[in-house]
């Protein structure tokens, strides 16, 4: 039986204007560009929907505002599927969430955001007996959503411990605060370390590991080497989750398990296979793509791809693989879902060879697999 999930957290509506060149924007003068792509953006959307266009029985957990935003984000969500929407709240008083994703040819994407509905999204919204009724549940973008971030990150951990009283495995996607904003004055080392005992998953860039463990190295999550990467994977375990994946861009994604014994407390949606997962280190390179053309919500769809192979007892090394397939397929389109494929044909396209970016890892301790998988010095594969 297909293991199904919740996920809950940020949504938002995209607008991602068609800028079909590289500009460097001038304040005073304007710019030609082509039609805006209107998507639903944030991690109920990208994660949430990638796993429902991926065959996983999906409840969707949200809040926007009634007004025109707001509208536009249920019917986008209600095309997706039958019953998709019926979990997002529509709150009178407040505003719905949106951000402008200005994409430049040639350059990182910026982002112009509006936290809105998501502000007043608070840990008595979920529903605990959907979450009861499922076995995995992830939570995303916390660092973007005002009520979970107050006094110590109170609510997040409010709610992390009520979903794991209920069986269900967690996951968590944190999203990168805002240096100069309310998010980025929460002291998130010592957050953190009250929060992970009750989460199974956790699943951050490199950078937003980095300015909430490890400020000194903020900055750096492009280009940390090898032993870097391998201490905050430590960082993780001692912190008391079972996996931790660190998604590093262009670099692929780094993965690290814990022992028998706390994958064993993983809840439902542990791996049918977890003696197969137990104390791994591996690093999955990307996957080569030609027509690359935006990568909005790539961290979010990678999430999915790992979320939805683990929940289909892929073992670690077909998970990983998955993973960084499903966030190749996202950055063929504007948008976070355009790019993305069916379980089937993801599988198809794996399957039928698609070449790697080659990784190169010189440190000691390391080799590469025939699939062309790192496996580090604690892997006890």
């Amino acid at each position: 039986m297909t293991k199904k999930a919740v996920v809950a957290g940020h949504i938002c509506l995209d607008v991602i204007p068609t800028i079909p060149n590289h500009i460097d924007l001038q304040p005073g003068v304007l710019y030609d560009v082509g039609a805006a792509v209107m998507a639903t953006g944030g991690a109920v959307s990208n994660t949430g929907i990638a796993m429902h266009i991926l065959g996983i029985p999906v409840s969707l957990r949200g809040k926007v505002g009634d007004d025109s935003f707001g509208h536009t984000v249920l019917d986008i969500v209600r095309k997706r599927g039958a019953g998709l929407a019926d979990g997002i709240q529509v709150s009178p008083q407040d505003s719905t969430s949106y951000t402008m994703v200005i994409n430049i040819p040639g350059t990182d994407r910026i982002f112009l955001h509006n936290q809105g509905a998501n502000a007043t999204f608070l840990a008595a919204d979920v529903d605990y007996e959907a979450v009861a009724k499922a076995d995995l549940f992830h939570f995303g973008y916390s660092s973007l959503m005002a009520g979970f971030y107050a006094d110590g990150c109170r609510e997040l951990k409010k709610m992390y411990a009520q979903v794991k009283a209920t069986g269900a495995t967690t996951s968590l996607d944190p999203a990168m605060p805002a240096p100069n904003g309310p998010a980025g004055k929460v002291d998130w080392d010592a957050a953190l370390k009250d929060l992970l005992p009750d989460v199974d998953i956790f699943m951050p860039s490199a950078d937003e590991l980095l300015y909430m463990v490890w400020r000194e190295k903020f900055g750096e999550g492009d280009n940390l080497k090898t032993d870097d990467i391998r201490k905050l994977g430590e960082i993780l375990l001692s912190r008391g989750v079972a996996v931790a994946a660190v998604k590093l861009g262009s670099r692929g994604m780094y993965i690290r398990t814990a022992g028998a014994a706390r994958l064993a407390k993983m809840g439902r949606g542990c791996p049918d296979n977890a003696d197969k997962w137990a104390d791994r280190e591996l690093w999955f390179p990307i996957f080569k793509v030609d027509n690359f053309v935006g990568a909005t919500g790539s961290g979010d769809t990678t999430i999915a791809g790992f979320l939805s192979a683990m929940l289909h007892s892929f073992t670690p090394e077909q998970a990983g693989q998955f993973a960084c397939a499903v966030g190749a397929c996202n950055v063929e389109a504007a948008d976070a879902l355009g790019g993305i494929r069916s379980w089937d044909e993801t599988n198809a396209r794996l399957n039928a060879g698609w070449p790697h970016v080659r990784l190169q890892i010189a440190e000691p301790g390391w080799h590469e697999d025939a699939d062309n998988v790192w496996h580090g010095p604690a892997d006890k594969r």
